[in-house]
């Protein structure tokens, strides 16, 4: 493979081709998960069944992501988004038929197998979607010069941005006006589309797959190894993992606080509005970049996303929730940009996808955690102390009156805990070993650029 075969322009606007199509493709699987999530809730107005679901979600996710990297790392890229587009599209299929098939009194029921077995199918197709997010962070290397790169990773938290807020606007309309069944079909069509599209692009950078050590199909030693032939590389991970501890929190109780102050429908526009925060951050990198230092840049915005988590719920006020998930998603596409940009720099491309399934691996695994502990303690312990007349009196001074004090406490409390985990990372050897390593790494591709 040769990087110079066609001019930069030509090689952007292939990427910026593939980029659309993810973002299609994002868009599609997140419609169809927020609305399985804002119906669940609904039918059920339990926050263990929704927590479950995303804990379970991301357990696929985590434990799926080592072979999505090994495949990355031996096949073609642009083979294996074109599989999982094909794939995630047979599992939507089978989830239709389930739901259409499933009595109509049954569907809904926790206590049943229809219920599972459809949001089963629904969650491996959007996780198996995820492999092509994997190969993605690949083809920015094959396609982007170095320089660039920072600037082509904001616009990928860019696109993101857009899937979550027309999806989150889409699933709350779909699921309050139209229900369920409407709702797969869409995603259906969208699927299909989506696919049908990436059969037209081309990369030819890539004729053949870059020569790689890996082999079979879950290289977790493979992985290993590329993540510890550069120094200090796994303890970037670590610190990517600070932004999922409260993202773990968020995936269990988000939703439900925000649909105790919205209606659906209503809550789809106002998170909607909040996720242009993610837009215009993936735009701000994709103009200026992460600065000299992508490690420093993370661990402040993730120290200023703590205390976002912490505060934006210490009022029952709407406007409130709205302006601190709106900063917080302002902040998203930094974390996720600065680790990429690392890795994409010190990381040979031959195990760049199995660094980066390892990476998601293994941050994925931080979610569930918190969404499977937090969501049943929330709903057995904290949530019925925070409404009792002891408990309300207790929290009433710092978190005000309200229905959901419970949930705005377990908010405060992650979003302390992340904020002095940030700050303590600055204080390691490692996290000045990583920002060693990414300067000397920057210097000696500075250095061929000169000399080619």
């Amino acid at each position: 493979m040769d990087q110079l075969t066609r001019p930069a322009g030509e090689r952007w606007r292939t990427f910026a081709q593939i980029l659309a199509n993810t973002a299609v493709a994002n868009l599609t699987t997140s419609y169809l998960w927020f609305g399985l999530t804002f119906w669940i809730y609904l039918e059920t107005r339990n926050v263990i069944a929704t927590g479950v679901t995303g804990g379970v979600y991301m357990l696929l996710l985590a434990g799926s992501s080592i072979s999505f990297g090994t495949l990355v790392d031996r096949y073609r890229k642009l083979d294996l988004m074109r599989l999982a587009a094909l794939f995630t599209l047979a599992m939507f299929l089978a989830a239709g038929a389930v739901f259409l098939l499933a009595p109509a009194a049954e569907i809904a029921r926790l206590d049943g197998p229809w219920f599972w077995v459809f949001a089963l199918l629904v969650l491996i197709g959007a996780v198996v979607e995820n492999l092509r997010n994997v190969a993605l962070s690949t083809t920015v290397t094959i396609l982007i010069d170095d320089e660039r790169r920072a600037n082509a990773n904001g616009l990928v938290g860019m696109v993101q941005g857009i899937a979550f807020m027309v999806t989150s606007v889409l699933s709350g309309l779909s699921i309050g006006l139209l229900g369920m069944g409407p709702t797969v079909v869409i995603a259906l069509v969208l699927t299909a589309a989506a696919y049908l599209h990436l059969l037209t692009v081309r990369l030819p950078e890539e004729t053949v797959p870059v020569l790689s050590d890996a082999h079979g199909g879950f290289d977790l030693a493979g992985s290993w190894r590329g993540v510890m032939a550069v120094s200090g590389l796994f303890a970037l991970i670590l610190f990517s993992t600070f932004n999922n501890f409260v993202g773990g929190v968020y995936m269990a109780l988000m939703d439900p606080y925000g649909l105790e102050l919205f209606s659906v429908e209503a809550w789809g526009l106002v998170f909607a509005l909040a996720s242009t925060g993610f837009i215009i951050g993936g735009a701000v990198i994709g103009k200026f970049g992460l600065g000299r230092n992508p490690l420093r840049t993370m661990l402040l915005v993730v120290m200023v996303m703590g205390l976002i988590g912490a505060t934006f719920t210490l009022r029952e006020w709407g406007w409130l929730y709205v302006v601190g998930i709106w900063l917080y998603m302002r902040l998203i596409p930094a974390v996720e940009a600065a680790e990429q940009t690392v890795i994409q720099r010190v990381v040979p491309l031959e195990r760049q996808g199995r660094v980066f399934g390892f990476a998601l691996a293994f941050e994925a695994s931080a979610a569930p955690v918190t969404a499977l502990v937090v969501a049943p303690l929330a709903e057995v312990w904290i949530i019925p102390y925070a409404r009792s007349e002891a408990g309300a009196a207790v929290l009433a001074p710092l978190l005000g009156e309200g229905t959901a004090r419970g949930i705005a406490l377990v908010f405060l409390l992650a979003g302390l805990i992340m904020v002095v985990a940030a700050a303590l990372a600055f204080l390691t050897p490692v996290y000045r070993r990583v920002s060693v390593e990414y300067a000397l790494a920057a210097s000696g591709e500075d250095a061929d650029h000169r000399a080619g």
